[in-house]
């Protein structure tokens, strides 16, 4: 960084979309636009004259397209990098492919509109922009065989007793920066009948759907993105949509999910802090909080309300995070049961859901 600030490379081929995120990044004091570029042959020619702390990428662009650039600067010289794309279904599943490939978040490409959507935009890029520069930069992951799920008999036949009860237990995630391949970590090594997951990864609409697909297809259990009332299952992970808050609810013994629109929480909608509330609220001693890699302190306060409610608390430790913002703030707020390193949280969430 230079004179403490962080020094930003924008690559779009859109000169308009270049010199809004030029306007919204500059008005962050911390945030410097060192350069723009409208194509990756351009990119690498600045990046030869001065190398950025973050960079801005664009998927869709004449001459090279955003993946193979990021996968070119992922082998040769890895530097932060934020996906900027535009919102499309058809395009999200690319977008998720450059999580793999090693880029730290996505986010939606500022586009004008209301002052609301205008000033909404300006703190989710600048603060891509600064966990970007705060995480740490780590090589692709590799996928593994996939074991077979149970059918849907076996699961319910599994459950059926314990519905019954009111001491089934709801586990409840929360992610950012990085969250996306550290969620796929400890999603995979669940067994199939594992208990039934509630997650919020910060990630605009329309990629929540299209990530919750990808990992359905990576793990034993059945991932999918929420919809309204649907009831939180063993063998299940429930993936908030994006640009909506997750709730979890309870009528009887059955637990299930809330949708709803409203107002950023803690900077972000979907919130973990109202993901983790509800549960503290309707779960209780029955819940499992689990808070992972990312920036800020969104899901710090809800935790802080689960721990006080009797659920178990788990974050993930500073080693394996990209970003240690988010588990360190519930740390020092003193809503932490456990801090473990990410391969061991899949099985101290079997061990406290027993």
């Amino acid at each position: 960084m230079k004179d403490g600030r962080i020094r930003v490379l924008i690559v779009d081929d859109s000169a308009l979309v270049r010199q809004t995120l030029s306007e919204i990044l500059s008005s962050d004091p911390a945030i410097e636009v060192m350069a723009t570029a409208s194509d990756p042959f351009v990119a690498a020619e600045r990046i030869a004259q001065e190398t950025p702390d973050v960079i801005t990428l664009d998927i869709e662009m004449p001459r090279m397209d955003g993946l193979t650039f990021l996968r070119k600067i992922m082998a040769q010289h890895p530097i932060p990098v934020v996906i900027c794309s535009s919102l499309t279904e058809e395009g999200a599943q690319s977008r998720l492919k450059a999580l793999e490939y090693g880029a730290v978040d996505i986010i939606v490409k500022p586009r004008l509109g209301s002052r609301q959507f205008l000033e909404e935009s300006r703190v989710t890029v600048c603060q891509a922009v600064r966990a970007a520069a705060a995480a740490r930069v780590r090589a692709p992951s590799a996928n593994r065989p996939v074991e077979p799920k149970l059918t849907a008999d076996a699961v319910l036949a599994r459950r059926s007793g314990a519905m019954l009860e009111t001491t089934e237990k709801v586990v409840v995630v929360g992610a950012s920066t990085g969250g996306t391949e550290a969620l796929r970590t400890v999603l995979e090594a669940l067994p199939a009948d594992a208990p039934g997951i509630v997650i919020v990864q910060h990630m605009p609409e329309l990629f929540t759907r299209a990530f919750a697909d990808r990992l359905d297809g990576l793990c034993r259990i059945s991932v999918k993105e929420a919809e309204p009332n649907d009831t939180i299952l063993r063998g299940r992970a429930l993936i908030a949509p994006g640009n909506y808050h997750l709730l979890v609810k309870r009528s009887g013994a059955r637990y299930y999910v809330e949708i709803r629109d409203g107002p950023l929480v803690s900077r972000h909608r979907p919130s973990v802090d109202v993901l983790f509330r509800s549960a503290a609220r309707y779960a209780g001693p029955n819940a499992v909080g689990v808070i992972m890699t990312g920036m800020g302190d969104d899901g710090a306060s809800g935790m802080a309300e689960m721990k006080e409610a009797g659920a178990a608390t788990i974050a993930q430790d500073e080693a394996t995070s990209v970003v240690f913002g988010m588990p360190n703030e519930a740390i020092k707020r003193g809503a932490v049961d456990m801090v473990l390193p990410l391969p061991a949280i899949a099985a101290s969430i079997l061990a406290h859901a027993r």
